[in-house]
């Protein structure tokens, strides 16, 4: 059932040419302005109980179409219809008078969302205890730091399980701790049908909260699919994508990690056991990565991988240009798109020594791991940069979700990483009873 529909939804501002255009068009009764468009043609439907995340670069409309389903700003053109309660955490401290006291305001943000008088006093103790302020409860929130606002307007926004929750940003000034308490407390609720709007810098956050996203490109809807599809394509928005670089002629697969270093330079990376042809190639351009090879146990391009057994990933990179530092990496992720691991060169060595090349070069490096995870089939990514690695580096071509392992192990955990506990049963030192 759908519970948000956002159709042919478009806002616009007046931009005025000059300070007196304004005052000329209230006199004249005639238009004397320009229309700026900062969102066209929405369309898109969200289904009651589904999490769904909104991603885009700077300016790229995602708070105002929020505003907009909120009802705190009009649409130009189209029009919201939503089945149900909204609570939203658009901006931090949204609802608050700084001069009132958090309880004070607790009824005020509280009947902003639509609810009672009485249902705020009856969930008031929930309320404190979620929040955690302690006697700041009682204090004028000018006094509040960002952290301790948000505590308060997310247990206020929450208090009674919403038909939707939208929230912008606003947990990314909680810490960790607060923060694994709201997912906790948004996960109960999706639990009970609940959906999820949530709008993040984060891809990881999105892959891991949302089984769908939408990225919004100047105003437009670019794209709207699984998380796992949209964050790649939202990697290309903050980096910049490369022109597709064309594969030469398959050879046959080579199999040692020798062969690879006195290989030839043709890009044979799709033709290597485990290749995953739905990877997402992108970067500047000035280096090409042609082929890879991955050997555990003194086998290469294993079909399966042993838990917590040292496995070598290496890859052949041709560089275009000269470049005075380049630094590659390395990224293992789960097939829903999570973050497991990710490093490179120098966070592997903690060398700051640049590695220098020259246009027409070859190289290949090598990442070497313990893959310490549970059983089932994961996602490697391969890159390579120019710049220094304490600075700002610049993609130069990167695949991600490049190939596809799968690792076995004899005995499953719950979870994904093997963070290898140890136990032990200690006897008690104590004398026994006697009768």
């Amino acid at each position: 059932m759908e519970i948000l529909v956002v159709s042919n939804v478009g806002k616009a501002y007046k931009r005025y040419a000059r300070k007196w255009s304004r005052v000329r068009e209230w006199l004249t009764d005639k238009p004397n302005h320009e229309k700026n468009w900062v969102l066209r043609d929405l369309n898109f439907s969200v289904n009651r109980g589904e999490s769904v995340g909104i991603l885009g670069v700077n300016g790229a409309g995602k708070s105002t179409l929020l505003k907009i389903i909120t009802g705190t700003t009009q649409p130009t053109t189209g029009s919201v219809t939503i089945h149900g309660r909204v609570a939203a955490l658009l901006e931090l401290g949204m609802g608050f008078h700084p001069d009132f006291t958090g309880r004070q305001n607790i009824f005020i943000a509280g009947q902003l969302l639509g609810l009672r008088s009485d249902e705020i006093a009856a969930n008031m103790n929930n309320i404190e205890a979620f929040a955690e302020i302690g006697d700041y409860i009682d204090r004028p929130v000018r006094t509040y730091s960002s952290g301790m606002q948000m505590r308060l307007a997310f247990s206020v926004a929450t208090a009674v399980r919403p038909d939707v929750l939208i929230v912008d940003e606003a947990l990314s000034v909680g810490d960790a701790y607060f923060q694994a308490k709201c997912f906790q407390r948004i996960a109960y609720f999706k639990e009970q049908g609940m959906t999820l709007l949530l709008v993040s810098h984060s891809p990881g956050d999105v892959v891991k909260h949302c089984e769908r996203a939408i990225l919004l490109k100047d105003g437009r809807i670019e794209q709207d699919g699984s998380s796992r599809s949209v964050t790649n394509v939202y990697l290309d928005e903050l980096f910049g994508r490369k022109k597709d670089i064309g594969t030469q002629s398959s050879v046959v697969a080579e199999d040692s990690a020798q062969k690879l270093v006195s290989g030839g330079n043709l890009d044979v990376f799709h033709t290597r056991p485990g290749y995953h042809k739905q990877e997402h190639r992108w970067g500047h351009g000035g280096a090409v990565i042609l082929d890879y090879i991955f050997s555990s146990n003194g086998e290469d391009y294993s079909s399966r991988l042993e838990s917590n057994s040292v496995t070598d990933f290496y890859f052949k990179v041709r560089f275009e240009s000269d470049f005075d530092s380049v630094v590659p990496g390395f990224l293992i992720k789960t097939l829903e798109g999570i973050f497991l691991y990710g490093t490179n060169s120098f966070v592997s060595t903690g060398e700051e020594e640049s590695i220098s090349v020259s246009a027409g070069e070859i190289k290949i490096f090598q990442f070497s791991l313990p893959l310490s995870l549970n059983e089932g089939h994961y996602m490697v990514s391969f890159g390579i940069s120019s710049g220094l690695p304490l600075q700002e580096l610049t993609p130069l071509d990167r695949r991600y979700d490049a190939l596809m392992i799968n690792i076995g192990r004899p005995q499953k955990f719950w979870g994904i990483v093997d963070l290898k506990a140890s136990f032990h049963c200690h006897e008690s030192k104590s004398e026994a009873f006697v009768a």
